[in-house]
C-alpha cells in the first residue's frame, strides 16, 4: 500500500469555502479505483489548514489521482485559495 499525507493552507478568510471544495472532491476520490482510503482532516485551532490522510493500493493509483479530472477542477477552483503550495508527501507505513 502507499500512503500520502497532504497539507493545504488555505488563506483564513477561505477556509469555509475551501472546505466545501475539498469535501466535494473526497466524494469522487473515494469512488476511485485503488483508493484504500481517503481522509479530509481541518485543523480545529487553525482552521483554515487542511490534511488529507490518504491510503492507495500502490504509488500508481496515487498518482494516476492526480490526473484525474475532479482533482483537476478542484485545484483550479482552490488555486486562487491557497496560501502557498500544498506540501504532499509519501510515506512508508513502518508498523
Amino acid at each position: 500500500m502507499h500512503h500520502v499525507l497532504a497539507r493545504i493552507t488555505v488563506k483564513p478568510e477561505a477556509a469555509d469555502a475551501a472546505r466545501g471544495l475539498f469535501e466535494e472532491l473526497v466524494k469522487h476520490t473515494r469512488q476511485e479505483e485503488g483508493c484504500i482510503s481517503y481522509d479530509l482532516y481541518q485543523q480545529s485551532a487553525a482552521p483554515h489548514i487542511f490534511t488529507t490522510v490518504e491510503v492507495w493500493k500502490d504509488a500508481a493509483a496515487a498518482d494516476h489521482h492526480m490526473t484525474t479530472p475532479h482533482i483537476g477542477a478542484a485545484l483550479t477552483a482552490a488555486g486562487p485559495l491557497f496560501d502557498g503550495m500544498p506540501d504532499i508527501q509519501s510515506y512508508d507505513r513502518l508498523m
